[in-house]
């Protein structure tokens, strides 16, 4: 925290375990700022005037826990929150410089859309976005347009610093935080890693990292993060005790039964030759496609996913999949399944339907046998819960594949049904509809076709063209 601290970049991220102090540190950023802005006149007095944005994702987490760290740093009678339209607290200190600290702090939630139009109405110096990683990259996108514009150059000012602090603990590698961090580092932008409070050595074992921060403002020390280990699966433990990237979501997994370190494999699979290629589509405005083959010995296989984020099946099959599939697939049958759903006419266009659109492109596509959800759940959990020679998983996934991963580890999940007081917790009985389940239902419509023992020598079969051929000739 002291190197974020010391860093004048715009935008300043940091990511770190449970108990490592990040809020509070990035609440302290917020006092430390305000004492360092350049005074104005005001009056007979010189006043450093700052005003902030403290964003959370949802109104409850911001009462239960950002407000609560800020007020056990700045008590109501150093800083009174005022609750209203906003909740709003301001810290009026004469500094030891004989001038006078005016600090503004508006604290905003994000779950409604009514709060997202009120942080693009604000003037400000700084925006804090605390557990970033549970919000949009558009609040990021929105703050960043919204600092730097207080106090005003009229008041004869000059701003020392502006831009935007987070905290998070760390998301999955497909989490906009992720990206900007580890792939993208835009100019201006700079993020620190806090280390894990534990280590996993090689024998299994965990044991307290010396290197760990606010070890030593801890009530309980080390013990703190040694007795959470308890009952808490590897994921869990990787995410808030190690502080490395990881999945793990709410609500109850689709496919309790998957086994990251079993059924996801070490290195790319290799496609079998000889053997179809299945093909499973979800179609929609988030269009989707997973590619599979099954081995001789029953083994699901599942090669490549295709997802579309928002665009219609003609585009995302002629640019996206179809190309993959000619390079990626030569001279290999294809077999093809798509949602049921898929069989109708469009709204906008009468005369054709997604499966209409993708065998006019040469996809020979069926609906699948049926679209109820048990039965494509369970075509999936058939292979999920196979071993084949007792030590081989039925359903193997190639690591290129990180959505369909995600979505295995909880992304595709349950979500939880509100209840009062001790009632026993529910779920829905159907899965959340999200990034994941597209794919995953992509994928459940060719594994319908797979467990179905569908004949791989049907008329459905089509040989794709050696990749010899030119893409503009083939298209």
């Amino acid at each position: 925290m002291a190197h974020f601290h010391a860093s004048e970049d715009f935008v300043r991220g940091v990511m770190g375990p449970y108990g490592s102090g990040k809020t509070s540190g990035c609440c302290m950023e917020i006092f430390l700022r305000s004492m360092a802005q350049e005074p104005a006149r005001v009056g007979e007095y010189n006043v450093r005037k700052t005003r902030w944005a403290i964003i959370r994702n949802t109104y409850r987490e911001l009462l239960s826990t950002t407000l609560k760290t800020w007020t056990e740093w700045f008590p109501p009678d150093i800083c009174p929150v005022k609750k209203g339209i906003l909740i709003t607290s301001e810290i009026k200190q004469r500094l030891g410089d004989g001038t006078y600290m005016d600090a503004e702090i508006i604290f905003l939630a994000m779950d409604r859309p009514e709060d997202i139009k009120k942080l693009l109405s604000l003037e400000l110096t700084g925006a804090f976005m605390n557990e970033a990683r549970e919000l949009p990259r558009e609040i990021l996108d929105a703050a960043t347009a919204r600092v730097g514009r207080f106090p005003a150059k009229r008041s004869g000012c000059a701003l020392t610093w502006s831009g935007i602090i987070m905290d998070t603990n760390p998301p999955d590698d497909g989490h906009w935080y992720y990206k900007l961090a580890e792939i993208e580092r835009p100019e201006g932008f700079r993020f620190w890693r806090q280390p894990g409070a534990m280590i996993l050595r090689d024998d299994g074992n965990y044991i307290d990292n010396p290197l760990a921060e606010n070890v030593e403002h801890q009530q309980l020390g080390g013990s703190y993060w040694r007795r959470l280990l308890a009952g808490k699966s590897q994921e869990w433990i990787k995410v808030y005790i190690l502080g490395e990237y990881g999945s793990v979501f709410s609500g109850r997994p689709v496919y309790e039964e998957f086994n990251d370190s079993f059924h996801v494999s070490k290195e790319s699979l290799q496609v079998m030759g000889g053997i179809p290629i299945y093909l499973g589509w979800d179609f929609g405005l988030t269009p989707a496609c997973i590619a599979m083959q099954i081995s001789p010995s029953g083994q699901l296989r599942l090669l490549r996913e295709w997802v579309c984020e928002r665009g219609g099946i003609r585009e995302f099959s002629s640019r996206i999949v179809k190309p993959a599939i000619i390079n990626e697939f030569p001279g290999m049958q294809i077999i093809s399944f798509g949602d049921p759903a898929g069989a109708a006419a469009s709204q906008v266009n009468h005369d054709t339907s997604c499966i209409d659109e993708l065998c006019r492109q040469g996809i020979y596509t069926e609906p699948a046998i049926t679209n109820d959800f048990d039965a494509r759940r369970q075509s999936v959990q058939t292979f999920l819960m196979r071993a084949i020679d007792g030590d081989t998983p039925g359903l193997i996934l190639d690591p290129q594949c990180s959505v369909l991963r995600r979505g295995f580890n909880g992304g595709y999940r349950y979500d939880r049904v509100a209840t009062v007081g001790g009632a026993e917790v529910r779920y829905r009985d159907r899965p959340a509809k999200n990034m994941f389940s597209h794919p995953h239902d992509a994928l459940q419509y060719g594994a319908l076709a797979v467990d179905s023992g569908f004949n791989s020598v049907s008329r459905l079969g089509t040989a794709w063209p050696e990749p010899a051929v030119t893409m503009e000739a083939f298209i």
